[in-house]
């Protein structure tokens, strides 16, 4: 799910919250939240 979650946020198909809604489905983590966009995961 990473990496399809970080490509789509590289193409700007996903924004930081599309990102944070992957972090509290428990799709991704919130380490993998800070690698994809750069921030902090502040759930």
């Amino acid at each position: 799910m990473y990496n399809i979650v970080k490509r789509f946020y590289d193409n700007g198909i996903y924004s930081k919250e599309d990102v944070a809604k992957f972090v509290r489905a428990r799709k991704i983590t919130a380490g993998q939240y800070g690698e994809i966009t750069g921030d902090s995961y502040e759930g």
